[in-house]
Protein backbone atom coordinates (compact mmCIF):
# COMPACT_ATOMS: atom_id res chain seq x y z
CA UNK A 1 0.00 0.00 0.00
CA UNK A 2 2.95 2.23 1.03
CA UNK A 3 4.67 1.52 -2.22
CA UNK A 4 1.22 2.48 -4.59
CA UNK A 5 1.01 5.98 -2.62
CA UNK A 6 5.01 6.29 -3.31
CA UNK A 7 4.60 5.02 -7.30
CA UNK A 8 1.54 7.62 -7.99
CA UNK A 9 3.59 10.23 -6.43
CA UNK A 10 5.96 9.94 -8.63
CA UNK A 11 4.12 9.78 -11.38
CA UNK A 12 2.10 13.05 -10.73
CA UNK A 13 5.85 15.03 -10.28
CA UNK A 14 7.17 13.34 -13.79
CA UNK A 15 3.78 14.61 -15.44
CA UNK A 16 4.01 17.94 -13.97
CA UNK A 17 7.58 18.29 -15.44
CA UNK A 18 6.50 17.06 -18.42
CA UNK A 19 3.98 19.84 -19.12
CA UNK A 20 6.72 22.63 -18.13
CA UNK A 21 9.12 21.28 -20.20
CA UNK A 22 6.80 22.35 -23.25
CA UNK A 23 5.38 25.42 -21.84
CA UNK A 24 7.20 28.90 -23.38
CA UNK A 25 8.30 31.95 -21.41
CA UNK A 26 5.76 34.58 -21.71
CA UNK A 27 8.02 37.73 -22.17
CA UNK A 28 6.29 41.25 -21.46
CA UNK A 29 5.48 42.96 -25.21
CA UNK A 30 2.61 44.89 -27.68
CA UNK A 31 2.25 44.53 -31.24
CA UNK A 32 3.10 47.95 -31.29
CA UNK A 33 4.14 51.13 -30.32
CA UNK A 34 2.60 53.95 -32.26
CA UNK A 35 -0.61 54.64 -33.49
CA UNK A 36 -1.89 56.60 -35.96
CA UNK A 37 -5.66 57.64 -36.31
CA UNK A 38 -7.57 59.76 -38.75
CA UNK A 39 -9.73 62.64 -37.22
CA UNK A 40 -12.73 61.20 -37.43
CA UNK A 41 -11.50 58.71 -34.90
CA UNK A 42 -10.42 54.89 -34.86
CA UNK A 43 -10.54 51.64 -33.13
CA UNK A 44 -7.15 49.88 -33.65
CA UNK A 45 -6.73 46.23 -32.42
CA UNK A 46 -3.44 45.90 -29.85
CA UNK A 47 -2.25 42.06 -28.89
CA UNK A 48 -0.58 42.09 -25.10
CA UNK A 49 1.49 39.23 -23.79
CA UNK A 50 2.84 38.73 -20.32
CA UNK A 51 3.84 37.21 -17.63
CA UNK A 52 1.52 38.05 -15.00
CA UNK A 53 -1.18 41.04 -14.27
CA UNK A 54 -0.56 44.34 -15.95
CA UNK A 55 -2.83 47.72 -15.80
CA UNK A 56 -3.07 50.21 -18.90
CA UNK A 57 -3.44 53.89 -18.31
CA UNK A 58 -3.87 56.84 -20.41
CA UNK A 59 -4.37 60.61 -19.01
CA UNK A 60 -5.47 61.64 -22.63
CA UNK A 61 -9.85 61.93 -22.08
CA UNK A 62 -9.92 61.31 -25.78
CA UNK A 63 -8.23 57.67 -25.80
CA UNK A 64 -9.90 54.39 -24.35
CA UNK A 65 -8.06 51.03 -23.86
CA UNK A 66 -10.58 47.80 -23.28
CA UNK A 67 -9.50 46.17 -21.13
CA UNK A 68 -7.67 48.27 -18.93
CA UNK A 69 -6.52 45.92 -16.81
CA UNK A 70 -5.62 41.74 -16.50
CA UNK A 71 -3.59 38.98 -16.43
CA UNK A 72 -1.93 37.31 -18.95
CA UNK A 73 -1.60 38.20 -23.01
CA UNK A 74 -4.49 39.40 -24.29
CA UNK A 75 -5.90 41.58 -27.20
CA UNK A 76 -6.98 45.30 -25.79
CA UNK A 77 -8.81 47.82 -28.31
CA UNK A 78 -7.45 51.40 -28.45
CA UNK A 79 -10.38 53.49 -29.20
CA UNK A 80 -9.64 57.08 -30.26
CA UNK A 81 -12.28 59.64 -30.55
CA UNK A 82 -13.61 61.98 -32.95
CA UNK A 83 -11.06 64.82 -32.78
CA UNK A 84 -12.88 68.72 -32.55
CA UNK A 85 -10.01 70.74 -34.00
CA UNK A 86 -7.95 71.88 -37.35
CA UNK A 87 -4.82 70.74 -35.73
CA UNK A 88 -3.83 67.43 -34.78
CA UNK A 89 -2.94 66.15 -30.89
CA UNK A 90 -0.86 63.42 -29.26
CA UNK A 91 -1.44 61.34 -26.87
CA UNK A 92 0.16 58.08 -24.57
CA UNK A 93 -1.44 55.11 -23.85
CA UNK A 94 1.16 53.31 -20.83
CA UNK A 95 0.72 49.52 -20.10
CA UNK A 96 2.57 48.65 -16.23
CA UNK A 97 4.08 45.17 -14.97
CA UNK A 98 2.30 45.48 -11.26
CA UNK A 99 4.60 42.88 -10.30
CA UNK A 100 8.03 44.12 -11.84
CA UNK A 101 6.80 47.80 -12.95
CA UNK A 102 7.82 47.50 -16.46
CA UNK A 103 6.28 49.61 -19.13
CA UNK A 104 5.48 49.76 -22.75
CA UNK A 105 4.14 52.80 -23.89
CA UNK A 106 2.27 53.73 -27.29
CA UNK A 107 2.32 56.98 -28.81
CA UNK A 108 -0.95 57.88 -30.34
CA UNK A 109 -1.07 60.44 -33.37
CA UNK A 110 -4.43 61.96 -34.25
CA UNK A 111 -4.55 64.15 -37.36
CA UNK A 112 -6.85 67.08 -37.02
CA UNK A 113 -9.92 68.05 -39.93
CA UNK A 114 -9.71 70.10 -42.94
CA UNK A 115 -11.60 72.18 -44.27
CA UNK A 116 -14.24 70.45 -46.44
CA UNK A 117 -17.58 71.04 -48.18
CA UNK A 118 -18.42 66.78 -49.02
CA UNK A 119 -21.87 66.31 -50.90
CA UNK A 120 -23.83 63.30 -50.75
CA UNK A 121 -24.34 63.82 -54.30
CA UNK A 122 -21.97 64.72 -56.89
CA UNK A 123 -24.24 64.33 -60.16
CA UNK A 124 -27.96 64.72 -60.76
CA UNK A 125 -29.75 63.72 -63.51
CA UNK A 126 -33.42 65.58 -64.42
CA UNK A 127 -36.44 64.21 -66.43
CA UNK A 128 -37.75 67.62 -68.69
CA UNK A 129 -41.40 66.75 -67.50
CA UNK A 130 -42.88 65.86 -64.35
CA UNK A 131 -45.52 66.71 -61.78
CA UNK A 132 -44.93 70.01 -59.26
CA UNK A 133 -44.83 67.65 -56.72
CA UNK A 134 -42.32 65.72 -57.91
CA UNK A 135 -39.94 68.92 -58.89
CA UNK A 136 -37.61 68.29 -55.90
CA UNK A 137 -34.56 66.50 -54.84
CA UNK A 138 -32.64 66.60 -51.94
CA UNK A 139 -28.67 66.32 -51.10
CA UNK A 140 -26.77 65.77 -47.76
CA UNK A 141 -23.79 68.41 -47.14
CA UNK A 142 -21.48 67.42 -44.63
CA UNK A 143 -19.20 70.61 -43.95
CA UNK A 144 -17.21 72.10 -41.01
CA UNK A 145 -16.85 75.39 -42.72
CA UNK A 146 -20.71 78.13 -43.20
CA UNK A 147 -20.99 77.93 -46.71
CA UNK A 148 -23.48 79.10 -49.20
CA UNK A 149 -24.86 77.77 -52.30
CA UNK A 150 -23.77 79.14 -55.36
CA UNK A 151 -26.20 78.59 -58.77
CA UNK A 152 -25.12 79.72 -61.95
CA UNK A 153 -27.14 82.76 -63.14
CA UNK A 154 -28.14 80.96 -65.99
CA UNK A 155 -29.57 78.25 -64.09
CA UNK A 156 -31.59 80.70 -61.86
CA UNK A 157 -34.40 80.90 -63.77
CA UNK A 158 -34.94 77.11 -63.32
CA UNK A 159 -33.37 75.90 -60.35
CA UNK A 160 -33.75 77.39 -56.56
CA UNK A 161 -33.12 75.82 -52.80
CA UNK A 162 -33.80 75.73 -49.57
CA UNK A 163 -30.88 75.33 -46.86
CA UNK A 164 -31.46 74.01 -43.37
CA UNK A 165 -29.64 75.86 -40.76
CA UNK A 166 -25.67 74.33 -40.49
CA UNK A 167 -25.33 74.03 -36.73
CA UNK A 168 -21.27 73.90 -36.33
CA UNK A 169 -21.40 72.84 -32.44
CA UNK A 170 -18.85 70.26 -32.27
CA UNK A 171 -16.08 72.30 -33.55
CA UNK A 172 -13.91 71.68 -36.48
CA UNK A 173 -16.01 68.39 -36.54
CA UNK A 174 -17.88 68.06 -39.89
CA UNK A 175 -21.74 68.84 -39.57
CA UNK A 176 -24.93 67.56 -42.09
CA UNK A 177 -27.24 70.24 -43.33
CA UNK A 178 -30.12 69.15 -45.95
CA UNK A 179 -30.83 71.26 -49.29
CA UNK A 180 -33.92 71.17 -50.92
CA UNK A 181 -33.81 71.86 -54.60
CA UNK A 182 -36.97 72.61 -57.01
CA UNK A 183 -36.82 72.90 -60.68
CA UNK A 184 -38.99 73.50 -63.37
CA UNK A 185 -39.93 72.11 -66.36
CA UNK A 186 -37.38 72.31 -69.36
CA UNK A 187 -39.94 73.52 -72.45
CA UNK A 188 -37.45 73.40 -75.15
CA UNK A 189 -35.83 70.01 -76.74
CA UNK A 190 -32.07 70.96 -75.81
CA UNK A 191 -30.86 69.54 -72.67
CA UNK A 192 -29.53 71.99 -70.42
CA UNK A 193 -27.40 71.94 -66.70
CA UNK A 194 -24.28 73.15 -64.81
CA UNK A 195 -21.97 72.89 -61.98
CA UNK A 196 -23.72 74.26 -58.34
CA UNK A 197 -20.83 74.95 -56.01
CA UNK A 198 -20.42 75.30 -52.34
CA UNK A 199 -18.62 78.55 -51.41
CA UNK A 200 -17.45 79.23 -48.29
CA UNK A 201 -18.63 82.56 -46.10
CA UNK A 202 -14.82 83.07 -45.51
CA UNK A 203 -12.35 84.00 -48.45
CA UNK A 204 -9.59 83.14 -46.38
CA UNK A 205 -10.79 79.38 -45.80
CA UNK A 206 -9.46 77.18 -48.83
CA UNK A 207 -10.74 73.62 -48.23
CA UNK A 208 -9.33 70.54 -48.46
CA UNK A 209 -12.39 69.26 -50.42
CA UNK A 210 -14.73 70.97 -52.34
CA UNK A 211 -17.32 69.39 -53.87
CA UNK A 212 -19.62 70.27 -56.66
CA UNK A 213 -22.74 69.45 -57.86
CA UNK A 214 -23.52 68.53 -61.76
CA UNK A 215 -26.97 68.83 -62.96
CA UNK A 216 -28.18 67.68 -65.96
CA UNK A 217 -31.86 68.11 -67.12
CA UNK A 218 -33.37 66.13 -70.22
CA UNK A 219 -34.72 68.29 -73.19
CA UNK A 220 -38.19 68.00 -74.15
CA UNK A 221 -40.08 65.44 -76.21
CA UNK A 222 -40.43 66.83 -80.04
CA UNK A 223 -44.03 67.79 -81.02
CA UNK A 224 -44.59 68.07 -84.61
CA UNK A 225 -47.51 70.49 -85.55
CA UNK A 226 -50.35 68.65 -86.57
CA UNK A 227 -53.39 66.47 -86.08
CA UNK A 228 -50.98 64.16 -84.42
CA UNK A 229 -49.11 66.92 -82.60
CA UNK A 230 -51.86 68.42 -81.80
CA UNK A 231 -53.17 65.20 -79.84
CA UNK A 232 -50.10 64.91 -78.09
CA UNK A 233 -50.80 68.33 -76.48
CA UNK A 234 -53.48 67.36 -75.57
CA UNK A 235 -52.56 64.71 -73.39
CA UNK A 236 -49.85 66.60 -72.57
CA UNK A 237 -51.72 69.24 -70.84
CA UNK A 238 -54.03 67.15 -69.38
CA UNK A 239 -51.33 65.41 -67.42
CA UNK A 240 -49.73 68.84 -66.25
CA UNK A 241 -52.66 70.10 -65.24
CA UNK A 242 -53.06 66.92 -63.09
CA UNK A 243 -57.11 67.27 -64.59
CA UNK A 244 -59.93 64.90 -63.10
CA UNK A 245 -60.45 63.53 -66.38
CA UNK A 246 -58.87 61.74 -69.16
CA UNK A 247 -59.02 61.91 -72.84
CA UNK A 248 -60.22 58.56 -74.35
CA UNK A 249 -57.06 57.80 -76.56
CA UNK A 250 -58.35 54.52 -77.93
CA UNK A 251 -60.64 56.90 -79.58
CA UNK A 252 -59.73 59.33 -82.64
CA UNK A 253 -59.30 62.63 -81.12
CA UNK A 254 -62.35 63.87 -83.42
CA UNK A 255 -64.73 62.27 -80.57
CA UNK A 256 -63.08 63.03 -77.64
CA UNK A 257 -65.12 65.11 -75.10
CA UNK A 258 -64.82 68.62 -74.86
CA UNK A 259 -62.96 68.66 -78.04
CA UNK A 260 -63.67 70.02 -82.00
CA UNK A 261 -61.89 69.32 -84.49
CA UNK A 262 -61.90 71.73 -88.04
CA UNK A 263 -63.74 69.20 -90.30
CA UNK A 264 -62.59 71.21 -93.42
CA UNK A 265 -59.47 73.18 -95.01
CA UNK A 266 -56.25 73.62 -94.67
CA UNK A 267 -56.65 72.71 -90.51
CA UNK A 268 -58.77 69.54 -91.35
CA UNK A 269 -58.36 67.41 -88.08
CA UNK A 270 -56.63 69.73 -86.02
CA UNK A 271 -57.50 71.67 -82.43
CA UNK A 272 -60.62 74.18 -82.85
CA UNK A 273 -61.47 74.04 -79.29
CA UNK A 274 -60.61 72.30 -75.95
CA UNK A 275 -61.79 72.52 -72.79
CA UNK A 276 -59.82 71.83 -69.81
CA UNK A 277 -61.53 71.48 -65.85
CA UNK A 278 -61.66 70.30 -62.56
CA UNK A 279 -57.14 69.80 -62.36
CA UNK A 280 -54.84 71.01 -59.65
CA UNK A 281 -52.21 72.72 -60.57
CA UNK A 282 -49.53 76.02 -58.62
CA UNK A 283 -47.98 77.55 -61.72
CA UNK A 284 -48.34 78.71 -65.29
CA UNK A 285 -50.39 77.14 -68.05
CA UNK A 286 -48.22 74.14 -69.48
CA UNK A 287 -45.81 75.16 -72.04
CA UNK A 288 -47.44 72.34 -74.39
CA UNK A 289 -50.43 74.50 -74.88
CA UNK A 290 -48.16 76.32 -77.55
CA UNK A 291 -48.54 73.60 -79.87
CA UNK A 292 -52.05 74.08 -80.59
CA UNK A 293 -51.60 76.30 -82.96
CA UNK A 294 -54.99 75.84 -85.18
CA UNK A 295 -56.93 76.46 -81.82
CA UNK A 296 -59.29 79.17 -81.97
CA UNK A 297 -60.45 78.84 -78.67
CA UNK A 298 -59.32 77.37 -75.56
CA UNK A 299 -61.19 77.16 -71.60
CA UNK A 300 -59.39 76.34 -68.64
CA UNK A 301 -61.30 76.79 -65.52
CA UNK A 302 -62.00 74.92 -61.58
CA UNK A 303 -58.66 74.85 -60.53
CA UNK A 304 -57.62 73.63 -57.33
CA UNK A 305 -57.85 76.30 -54.50
CA UNK A 306 -57.65 79.15 -56.27
CA UNK A 307 -58.31 81.62 -53.49
CA UNK A 308 -54.38 81.07 -52.25
CA UNK A 309 -52.73 80.82 -55.48
CA UNK A 310 -51.00 83.86 -57.41
CA UNK A 311 -50.71 82.66 -60.55
CA UNK A 312 -50.14 84.47 -63.96
CA UNK A 313 -51.44 83.19 -66.94
CA UNK A 314 -47.35 82.19 -68.44
CA UNK A 315 -45.94 83.19 -71.99
CA UNK A 316 -46.39 79.67 -73.81
CA UNK A 317 -50.44 80.48 -74.50
CA UNK A 318 -49.46 83.71 -75.47
CA UNK A 319 -48.02 82.43 -78.72
CA UNK A 320 -51.61 80.96 -80.10
CA UNK A 321 -51.80 84.72 -81.76
CA UNK A 322 -55.13 82.74 -83.36
CA UNK A 323 -57.11 82.83 -80.36
CA UNK A 324 -60.10 84.40 -80.73
CA UNK A 325 -61.76 83.04 -77.47
CA UNK A 326 -59.74 82.45 -74.14
CA UNK A 327 -61.02 81.53 -70.77
CA UNK A 328 -58.82 81.09 -67.85
CA UNK A 329 -61.15 81.23 -65.14
CA UNK A 330 -61.27 80.01 -61.17
CA UNK A 331 -57.11 79.52 -62.05
CA UNK A 332 -55.56 81.37 -59.13
CA UNK A 333 -54.62 84.74 -61.33
CA UNK A 334 -53.81 87.50 -59.91
CA UNK A 335 -51.96 89.66 -62.75
CA UNK A 336 -52.08 89.93 -66.68
CA UNK A 337 -48.15 90.52 -67.44
CA UNK A 338 -47.51 93.00 -70.36
CA UNK A 339 -46.81 89.48 -72.87
CA UNK A 340 -50.43 88.91 -72.51
CA UNK A 341 -50.74 91.39 -75.09
CA UNK A 342 -49.39 89.33 -77.35
CA UNK A 343 -53.22 87.67 -78.34
CA UNK A 344 -54.32 90.72 -80.45
CA UNK A 345 -56.92 88.52 -81.96
CA UNK A 346 -58.85 88.28 -78.84
CA UNK A 347 -62.55 88.90 -79.33
CA UNK A 348 -63.70 87.18 -76.58
CA UNK A 349 -61.89 86.96 -72.86
CA UNK A 350 -63.00 85.11 -69.47
CA UNK A 351 -61.01 85.72 -66.31
CA UNK A 352 -64.01 84.79 -63.69
CA UNK A 353 -63.42 83.65 -60.54
CA UNK A 354 -59.31 84.79 -60.23
CA UNK A 355 -57.93 87.22 -57.40
CA UNK A 356 -57.62 90.11 -59.49
CA UNK A 357 -57.04 92.73 -57.29
CA UNK A 358 -57.43 95.69 -59.94
CA UNK A 359 -58.58 95.36 -63.32
CA UNK A 360 -55.69 94.68 -65.61
CA UNK A 361 -54.21 97.52 -67.03
CA UNK A 362 -53.26 95.81 -70.32
CA UNK A 363 -57.08 95.52 -71.09
CA UNK A 364 -57.57 98.11 -72.94
CA UNK A 365 -58.69 99.13 -76.70
CA UNK A 366 -55.50 99.61 -78.05
CA UNK A 367 -53.93 96.23 -76.83
CA UNK A 368 -56.91 94.17 -78.36
CA UNK A 369 -58.70 96.20 -80.45
CA UNK A 370 -61.20 93.08 -81.67
CA UNK A 371 -62.05 92.33 -77.70
CA UNK A 372 -65.54 92.88 -77.49
CA UNK A 373 -66.44 90.72 -74.26
CA UNK A 374 -64.74 90.74 -70.67
CA UNK A 375 -65.85 88.29 -68.21
CA UNK A 376 -64.43 89.38 -64.75
CA UNK A 377 -67.03 88.24 -62.32
CA UNK A 378 -66.74 87.06 -58.60
CA UNK A 379 -62.85 87.95 -58.40
CA UNK A 380 -63.19 87.55 -54.29
CA UNK A 381 -60.87 85.53 -52.53
CA UNK A 382 -62.79 85.78 -49.38
CA UNK A 383 -66.39 87.46 -49.14
CA UNK A 384 -65.97 90.08 -46.57
CA UNK A 385 -69.19 92.45 -46.03
CA UNK A 386 -68.03 95.10 -44.12
CA UNK A 387 -64.63 96.66 -45.84
CA UNK A 388 -64.49 99.01 -43.15
CA UNK A 389 -64.09 96.18 -40.17
CA UNK A 390 -61.83 94.61 -42.03
CA UNK A 391 -57.81 93.89 -42.35
CA UNK A 392 -57.58 91.66 -45.02
CA UNK A 393 -58.13 94.32 -47.82
CA UNK A 394 -54.51 93.91 -48.74
CA UNK A 395 -54.91 90.70 -50.79
CA UNK A 396 -58.30 90.37 -51.07
CA UNK A 397 -58.91 90.82 -55.01
CA UNK A 398 -62.15 91.80 -56.11
CA UNK A 399 -60.74 94.10 -57.69
CA UNK A 400 -60.87 96.00 -55.03
CA UNK A 401 -58.30 98.63 -55.73
CA UNK A 402 -59.68 99.67 -58.80
CA UNK A 403 -61.30 103.06 -58.68
CA UNK A 404 -61.02 106.63 -60.00
CA UNK A 405 -60.89 109.80 -57.45
CA UNK A 406 -63.48 112.33 -57.70
CA UNK A 407 -62.02 116.02 -57.10
CA UNK A 408 -64.09 116.05 -54.07
CA UNK A 409 -61.83 112.83 -52.75
CA UNK A 410 -65.01 110.54 -53.35
CA UNK A 411 -64.03 107.61 -55.39
CA UNK A 412 -66.13 106.40 -58.80
CA UNK A 413 -66.44 103.32 -60.71
CA UNK A 414 -63.55 103.45 -63.27
CA UNK A 415 -64.65 105.16 -66.28
CA UNK A 416 -61.80 103.35 -68.43
CA UNK A 417 -64.23 100.65 -68.32
CA UNK A 418 -67.00 102.64 -69.66
CA UNK A 419 -64.83 104.39 -72.53
CA UNK A 420 -64.44 101.57 -73.96
CA UNK A 421 -67.39 101.62 -76.75
CA UNK A 422 -66.73 98.39 -78.86
CA UNK A 423 -67.51 96.23 -75.77
CA UNK A 424 -70.87 94.40 -75.93
CA UNK A 425 -70.01 92.20 -73.05
CA UNK A 426 -68.64 93.46 -69.58
CA UNK A 427 -69.64 91.32 -66.79
CA UNK A 428 -68.37 92.61 -63.27
CA UNK A 429 -70.52 91.40 -60.72
CA UNK A 430 -69.63 89.65 -57.03
CA UNK A 431 -66.61 91.84 -56.90
CA UNK A 432 -65.57 94.89 -54.56
CA UNK A 433 -65.84 97.84 -56.79
CA UNK A 434 -66.49 101.23 -54.73
CA UNK A 435 -68.09 104.73 -55.04
CA UNK A 436 -70.71 105.98 -57.65
CA UNK A 437 -71.16 105.17 -61.06
CA UNK A 438 -70.03 108.11 -63.20
CA UNK A 439 -72.29 110.60 -65.55
CA UNK A 440 -69.81 110.71 -67.61
CA UNK A 441 -70.87 114.22 -68.85
CA UNK A 442 -67.61 115.57 -70.94
CA UNK A 443 -65.91 111.78 -70.92
CA UNK A 444 -67.62 110.24 -74.14
CA UNK A 445 -69.63 111.71 -77.25
CA UNK A 446 -73.11 111.97 -76.74
CA UNK A 447 -76.52 110.80 -78.09
CA UNK A 448 -76.90 113.00 -81.22
CA UNK A 449 -80.66 113.93 -82.41
CA UNK A 450 -79.45 112.28 -86.00
CA UNK A 451 -79.06 108.93 -84.32
CA UNK A 452 -81.75 109.07 -82.15
CA UNK A 453 -84.29 109.55 -85.01
CA UNK A 454 -82.50 107.28 -87.38
CA UNK A 455 -83.60 104.56 -85.06
CA UNK A 456 -87.39 103.97 -84.06
CA UNK A 457 -87.01 102.19 -81.15
CA UNK A 458 -85.10 104.85 -79.47
CA UNK A 459 -86.54 107.90 -77.10
CA UNK A 460 -85.81 111.50 -77.63
CA UNK A 461 -84.66 110.91 -74.37
CA UNK A 462 -81.41 109.69 -75.22
CA UNK A 463 -80.25 113.04 -76.68
CA UNK A 464 -77.33 114.77 -75.09
CA UNK A 465 -76.83 111.66 -72.65
CA UNK A 466 -73.53 110.59 -72.52
CA UNK A 467 -73.06 107.39 -75.31
CA UNK A 468 -71.47 104.86 -72.34
CA UNK A 469 -71.03 101.69 -74.15
CA UNK A 470 -73.72 102.23 -76.54
CA UNK A 471 -72.92 98.52 -78.05
CA UNK A 472 -73.43 96.42 -74.65
CA UNK A 473 -75.50 93.97 -74.71
CA UNK A 474 -74.52 92.95 -71.43
CA UNK A 475 -73.21 94.96 -68.01
CA UNK A 476 -73.67 93.79 -65.12
CA UNK A 477 -72.10 95.31 -61.59
CA UNK A 478 -74.19 93.67 -58.79
CA UNK A 479 -73.23 92.35 -55.69
CA UNK A 480 -70.08 95.20 -55.41
CA UNK A 481 -69.72 97.86 -52.58
CA UNK A 482 -71.32 100.65 -55.39
CA UNK A 483 -73.26 103.78 -53.70
CA UNK A 484 -74.80 107.15 -55.10
CA UNK A 485 -77.43 107.93 -57.39
CA UNK A 486 -77.45 105.49 -60.80
CA UNK A 487 -76.72 108.25 -63.73
CA UNK A 488 -78.94 109.06 -66.28
CA UNK A 489 -76.78 107.19 -69.31
CA UNK A 490 -77.12 103.68 -67.73
CA UNK A 491 -81.04 104.82 -66.53
CA UNK A 492 -82.02 104.70 -69.88
CA UNK A 493 -78.89 102.65 -71.75
CA UNK A 494 -81.28 101.15 -74.97
CA UNK A 495 -80.05 97.94 -73.65
CA UNK A 496 -80.68 98.12 -70.36
CA UNK A 497 -83.80 96.17 -69.94
CA UNK A 498 -81.43 93.10 -71.72
CA UNK A 499 -79.23 93.59 -68.89
CA UNK A 500 -81.84 92.42 -66.34
CA UNK A 501 -80.74 95.17 -64.30
CA UNK A 502 -82.99 94.18 -61.02
CA UNK A 503 -80.96 91.05 -60.70
CA UNK A 504 -77.49 91.84 -62.55
CA UNK A 505 -77.21 95.95 -61.85
CA UNK A 506 -79.16 97.39 -59.23
CA UNK A 507 -78.48 95.12 -56.17
CA UNK A 508 -75.67 95.52 -54.44
CA UNK A 509 -74.25 94.76 -50.54
CA UNK A 510 -72.11 95.32 -47.57
CA UNK A 511 -70.05 98.78 -46.69
CA UNK A 512 -67.58 100.01 -48.53
CA UNK A 513 -63.93 100.79 -47.20
CA UNK A 514 -65.42 104.29 -46.09
CA UNK A 515 -68.01 102.90 -43.77
CA UNK A 516 -70.82 103.54 -46.95
CA UNK A 517 -74.13 101.18 -46.95
CA UNK A 518 -73.71 99.73 -50.42
CA UNK A 519 -76.76 100.61 -52.64
CA UNK A 520 -78.32 102.74 -55.04
CA UNK A 521 -80.32 106.24 -53.61
CA UNK A 522 -82.32 106.14 -56.89
CA UNK A 523 -82.61 101.95 -57.55
CA UNK A 524 -85.97 101.65 -59.35
CA UNK A 525 -88.61 99.51 -58.46
CA UNK A 526 -89.31 98.76 -61.74
CA UNK A 527 -88.54 99.30 -65.54
CA UNK A 528 -92.20 101.34 -66.27
CA UNK A 529 -90.60 104.33 -66.08
CA UNK A 530 -88.04 102.98 -68.95
CA UNK A 531 -90.70 101.47 -70.92
CA UNK A 532 -92.91 104.67 -70.69
CA UNK A 533 -89.54 105.89 -73.09
CA UNK A 534 -89.05 103.12 -75.05
CA UNK A 535 -92.65 102.92 -76.38
CA UNK A 536 -91.63 101.19 -79.91
CA UNK A 537 -89.34 97.99 -77.61
CA UNK A 538 -90.90 94.67 -78.21
CA UNK A 539 -90.05 94.09 -74.72
CA UNK A 540 -92.81 97.16 -73.49
CA UNK A 541 -95.52 95.17 -72.03
CA UNK A 542 -97.90 97.39 -73.13
CA UNK A 543 -96.70 95.77 -76.60
CA UNK A 544 -96.64 92.44 -76.51
CA UNK A 545 -99.30 90.59 -77.93
CA UNK A 546 -100.38 86.94 -76.92
CA UNK A 547 -98.35 85.42 -79.29
CA UNK A 548 -95.58 86.82 -77.83
CA UNK A 549 -96.76 85.93 -74.23
CA UNK A 550 -97.20 82.43 -75.49
CA UNK A 551 -93.65 82.69 -77.15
Amino acid sequence: MKRLAINMAMMVMVATAAISCHEPLVDFNVDMDNIEAEAEGAEIQLNLSAPGEWVAKTQDPWITVSPANGRGSVECRVMVDSSLAFTSREGLVRIEMLSTGERKDIKVHQKGFEHSIVSSETDVNLVSYAPLKDRKFSIQVSSNVPFEVVIPKEMQPWLSYKMGELVLNRGARPRKVNIDFEWNTNFYQEARGGEISFKPLDPAVEPSRQDVLRINQNGADPIEIGVKGDSLALIAINRALGCYAEFPTEERMEHWPNVEVYKSGPNKGRVRYAKFYLFGIKEPLPFQVKYLTAAEELEFFANVNTFLLDLEPGEHICELTQLKRLTIAAYGLSTLPEYFTKLKNLEYLNLASNNFQTFPEILNETNFPNLHSIIMNANQRHVVYDLSNSNKTKNLGGMLDEHDENEDGSWSFPKRLLKWDKLDTLVLSVNYFQGNIPDMVGEVPVWTAAEVNACDTLPTRLIGLPKVLPNAKLFTCNLNRLTGELPEWLLYHPCLDLWMPDALVFPQEGKDQKGNSAGFSNAPASLDYYYKEYVNKKYNPANRTEEDEEE
